[in-house]
């Protein structure tokens, strides 16, 4: 697959979106495929060890610590499951167990959101360990200490289940779900690859406990949810490596990329903020950063199906495949003047408030003579007659050259 099919899975509508529908094809489906799934059962029985195994170790190199966590936590759930939800729920022991369990798990998931996205073999890694390590033991006490106590008044009044519904809690479905929906506000709220981890798992751990009694519930649905951290940890890394932090289009390194998948048939532009250099010296880098964002953000609505990239610094490069320059010169004007015509709002960075909507009050009142206008220069060429991708982006560099000595904002071939 090409670097730029990834931009799909690392929308906030396909992090949230996914999960979700495999949820519900498993509730769909689990109560036909329990007569396939008895035939591999081993296999499904392990699987979810192996899978989240591999998510935490694939997580130290990609630099992805809540994922990390979020699989050490899945695993250690599992692993009690397995080893000590076997029995009816009808034993003291076991009914407190799962109880612990369903309350615990979604409480340290949740938190993930806000602890910091170190590594696990980090300091701030080995003392979370250490924690859960104090939780666990915490755990199996409180399980020990009440084992032989009666506690049908505490089932009956405060932990009460509806059998026919699922064997877990009320209280605890209500704070299971309540906490699935607050993860999942985060995702549309800041579409971070991590906040998807955490989704994904308390969706799938939530779903096991309230289907409890179903026969493999618990492999499906902590296999499914590895499944989602693996590509999640893939889409991350691929983010890291080809997409543009400060702008978040595609980089040099993707352009570099898609540039060995060319046709015989393409144009390739390189476009340059004008006086950038000059703008960032007057107003400082930060509004410099601001003006870069700006200009990424109005070039995803080039037209054309136009692909575009940041080159580096304040330079960009627009791709067309299939397209002579005379067919893109078009858009390309079309994306010049619609840069030149957008109002550019001054913001002092060292008094605009962190919150957004309180940044936008302070801009509705700013007086518009803090507003400036931003041009670029594009030159353009196409792969007529040398197709060899380097001479190509080299000959749209001087026609850029050729912009700038005409006097900027204008494209030139």
């Amino acid at each position: 697959m090409l670097p730029l099919s990834f931009d799909v899975f690392r929308s906030a509508g396909f992090r949230f979106g996914l999960p979700m529908c495999l949820a519900l094809g498993t509730l769909f489906l689990l109560e036909y495929a329990k007569f396939t799934l008895v035939n591999y059962q081993e296999l499904l029985f392990t699987l979810p060890y192996v899978l989240f195994s591999l998510v935490i170790l694939l997580s130290q190199p990609f630099n992805q610590g809540r994922t990390g966590l979020s699989a050490l936590l899945m695993l250690i759930a599992y692993y009690i499951i397995q080893n000590h939800l076997q029995a009816p729920l009808s034993n003291n022991d076991t009914k407190l167990t799962f109880v612990l369990l369903c309350g615990l798990l979604p409480l340290n998931l949740l938190q993930i959101h806000i602890l910091p996205d170190k590594r696990l073999n980090s300091r701030f890694g080995g003392f979370y360990i250490l924690f859960i390590l104090m939780l666990v033991g915490w755990s199996a006490l409180v399980v020990n200490h009440f084992r032989d106590s009666d506690l049908t008044h505490v089932w009956d009044s405060y932990l009460y289940a509806i059998p026919n519904f699922s064997p877990m809690p009320i209280v605890l479905f209500l704070l299971s779900v309540a906490i699935t929906l607050s993860s999942a506000s985060t995702i549309l709220k800041r579409n971070l690859g991590s906040d998807q981890t955490v989704f994904v798992s308390l969706l799938f751990s939530g779903m096991t406990f309230v289907l409890f009694q179903y026969n493999f519930i618990s492999s499906t649905a902590f296999s499914i949810a590895a499944l989602i951290l693996l590509l999640n940890l893939i889409t991350c890394s691929h983010e890291l490596a080809f997409v543009d932090q400060l702008t978040g289009i595609p980089g040099r390194r993707a352009l570099e990329t898609e540039l060995k998948h060319l046709g015989r048939t393409y144009t390739l532009a390189m476009l340059d903020v004008d006086h950038f250099k000059k703008f960032n010296d007057t107003y400082g880098h930060k509004t410099g950063d601001d003006v870069l964002k700006l200009v990424a953000q109005l070039m995803r609505n080039t037209k054309g199906g136009a692909q575009v990239f940041r080159y580096g610094g304040e330079e960009f490069t627009i791709m067309y495949k299939g397209k002579e320059a005379s067919d893109c010169k078009a858009f390309l004007d079309e994306l010049r003047q619609s840069i030149a015509d957008y109002s550019f709002s001054l913001r002092d960075h060292n008094t605009r408030p962190d919150d957004n909507k309180k940044g936008a009050k302070m801009r509705k009142k700013s007086d518009k003579s803090t507003e400036t206008n931003i041009t670029v220069s594009i030159g353009v060429a196409d792969s007529f007659p040398d197709h060899n991708p380097e001479n190509v982006l080299k000959a749209a560099d001087q026609a850029l050259y050729k912009a700038k000595q005409k006097g900027r904002n204008r494209v030139m071939s």
